[in-house]
């Protein structure tokens, strides 16, 4: 006989033995293929296949699991098909006078409702015509379709009634995607109306992107009708949220709007709600001078106790937090306020002093611009208190001359405007500023006699003052300045003939008193200090060594070194880690070069990663922990209303005289 032309690459017939037969009944498949090959070699047809083809010494497929994946939706349109046409149909499902015919299996294995009905020991189970009261016959007519084709059309007229008979005939998948659909139509106009909506259909999920868009969208949905009928359990949750995109001032106005829309029966509540502000992120001046001087805070003894205890907390130096004020004081800011890390002044690429102020945003992980400084500054001093950024100083650069300053810039990122605050009461310039509580403090400088000045003075951010401090008992130039535990720590620097000095001078701030503590440990020179818990870092300094004081222990702790020699760089730090940027480093071949790094140092681990670097090489610059209130922003130019940044990927803008 013949083998199977199919078998052959030549598409002949294969000429076998008669005995062919009988193999092919009794031996494996290997054992036939070997003959095969063996037998058309002897015959030299060379069509046949060869004998690495043929061979099958691999592993059998002892089981074949198939699938077809069309089955399941063809069948479900078949039954449709079927159901369209009346056949095999044992049920009618009647809804306003109308009957919708359909299978009893269909229905049992789409719902726990319709199993219940039939498969248990109710009537309805030998019923062949069932009345569902409270649900339209266009609404069951959808949720038919939908079970036997798994489409349906959700529009705004038809969600409500749909999501109710979705609730009640166990459709949970077609009840969330009700629940999706308003999700898509949230609003800060309707999202607490959704909330109640949500509350009567007992729809987690469309409750939480609800009052996720009510929290993030504050401003705008406090300005609703709707906010303003909320009872007080409500507007209490909203006010203790952390999520709230609001800053505190804003919290205070809004409880007060919600009392005064219905006097009579709130104002007992002004105490409780007063207690949800977080007083201690409110600017002194808007707190002392308008929060303690409002009628309704004035009319409650528990509020005006309240306005008197941070009084005296923030007055003084070396106030305890009294027992109530204590949780209150302690609250942490919201999550919605993040610090955020600004870069401003300094010298540009190796060239002239620059105008420009940057914000790094750690989510997107880009820079972007803010305004631009008045003038140019040559070795101002930066400092930050109460979200507000204060450049104070430095050498005004004009056509052919230069000018000692004493002119003090601030910078609010709610506005993105600079404006002018009290000046200095003397001008200076490579001085060094620190804040602490509601005071900022000025050390040193060069003043317009081009000495080095001892002198210190202190701003009080309250009462927009400046005030002349004991002086330091050694001046230096460039040291370290930290403030912590109500001290000031100035460490090193240099003195007038540009010889490290090698001392701690320590200023207590209650008492107005300095003294100072000679050590071979310090020895830096142009590098910055910053404070992390209760260990003050002091970051290199034409060294590459880092080292943190301890102010408790009163020693010191050798760090992770940086990885170049590094000095005029700026420093600071944002969730319990240090941020370094910029400055100048030495080179493998002792070179001084223009540095754009950043850097970040972990306390915990001791590690030091990369951050990137800054759009461009900068040095004697500031580096400053700003808070602003995060929202979602969608669009790459989108303005944040709540600091009128606007956010583009750093690139250098054109030079503006």
């Amino acid at each position: 006989m013949h083998l199977p032309a199919h078998l052959c690459n030549t598409g002949r017939p294969c000429r076998q033995p008669s005995v062919w037969v009988q193999l092919s009944l009794r031996l494996n498949p290997a054992i036939i293929i070997s003959y095969i090959y063996s037998l058309h070699r002897a015959q030299g047809d060379l069509g046949c296949y060869t004998e690495t083809e043929l061979r099958m010494d691999r592993p059998k497929l002892e089981v074949y699991q198939y699938r077809d994946k069309e089955l399941s939706s063809n069948l479900l349109l078949q039954l449709n098909a079927l159901r369209r046409e009346g056949i095999l149909t044992d049920v009618l499902l009647c809804s306003d006078g109308q009957e919708i015919p359909c299978h009893r299996n269909v229905l049992v294995s789409s719902s726990p409702y319709f199993r219940a009905m039939f498969c248990n020991n109710f009537r309805e189970r030998h019923q062949a015509r069932i009345d569902l009261k409270g649900i339209t016959s266009d609404i069951l007519g959808g949720i038919v379709d939908y079970v036997y084709t798994g489409a349906i059309t959700i529009t705004m007229e038809l969600v409500l009634p749909l999501m109710q008979a979705a609730s009640m005939l166990q459709y949970p998948r077609l009840f969330e995607a009700c629940s999706a659909f308003l999700q898509g139509q949230l609003s800060p106009d309707n999202c607490l109306s959704m909330i109640r909506l949500s509350e009567i259909l007992h729809c987690a999920s469309l409750r939480e992107k609800a009052r996720e868009m009510a929290v993030r969208s504050f401003s705008d949905v406090a300005a609703s009708e709707d906010f303003r009928e909320l009872s007080l359990p409500e507007l209490m949750c909203y006010l203790e949220d952390d999520r709230l995109c609001a800053e505190e001032e804003q919290v205070f106005e809004t409880l007060l709007a919600w009392i005064h829309h219905d006097p009579f029966s709130r104002r007992g509540a002004i105490h409780d709600l007063f207690k949800r502000v977080r007083l201690r992120y409110i600017h002194p001046t808007y707190l002392f001078q308008f929060i303690a001087n409002d009628p309704l805070i004035q009319s409650s003894t528990l509020c005006t106790e309240i306005i008197e205890s941070v009084r005296r907390l923030m007055f003084s130096v070396s106030a305890r937090c009294p027992g109530e004020l204590g949780p209150l004081w302690a609250t942490p800011r919201r999550y919605t306020c993040r610090e955020t890390l600004v870069v401003v002044g300094g010298r540009k690429n190796s060239e002239q002093t620059s105008r420009e102020a940057l914000l790094y945003d750690e989510r997107t992980q880009r820079w972007q611009w803010l305004a631009k400084l008045p003038i140019r500054l040559y070795r101002a001093a930066y400092v930050c208190i109460h979200s507000i950024l204060y450049v104070l100083g430095g050498l005004t650069m004009g056509a052919g001359e230069s000018v000692v300053s004493a002119t003090v810039y601030t910078l609010s990122l709610k506005t993105n405007q600079w404006r002018t605050a009290e000046p200095m009461l003397r001008p200076r310039y490579a001085h060094q500023s620190v804040s602490f509580l509601h005071f900022i403090f000025v050390l040193g400088g060069i003043g317009p006699d081009k000495r080095i000045s001892a002198s210190v003075e202190r701003y009080n951010s309250m009462f927009n003052l400046w005030e002349r401090m004991a002086p330091m008992p050694t001046a230096v130039l460039h040291p370290a300045v930290a403030a912590s535990d109500q001290r000031i720590y100035v460490f090193g620097g240099e003195d007038a003939m540009q010889n490290p000095v090698r001392m701690i001078q320590v200023y207590h701030i209650a008492r107005n008193l300095w003294s100072k503590l000679e050590t071979r440990t310090v020895k830096n020179v142009c590098a910055p200090a910053v404070v992390i818990e209760d260990k003050i870092y002091i970051i290199g300094g034409y060294t590459r060594r880092m080292i943190a004081y301890d102010t408790k222990a009163n020693k010191f702790v050798k760090c992770e070194n940086m990885k170049e020699r590094r000095m005029h760089h700026a420093a600071t730090v944002i969730d319990n880690k240090l941020y370094v940027t910029g400055g100048r480093y030495i080179n493998g071949h002792d070179i001084i070069e223009d540095s754009d790094s950043f850097d970040c140092y972990d306390p915990k681990t001791d590690v030091w990663t990369s951050k990137g670097t800054l759009p461009y090489k900068l040095f004697d610059h500031g580096s400053l922990p700003l808070f602003c209130v995060s929202k979602n922003r969608t669009h790459p130019d989108a303005v944040n209303p709540s600091h009128g940044i606007r956010l583009f990927v750093a690139q250098e803008p054109p030079e503006v005289t």
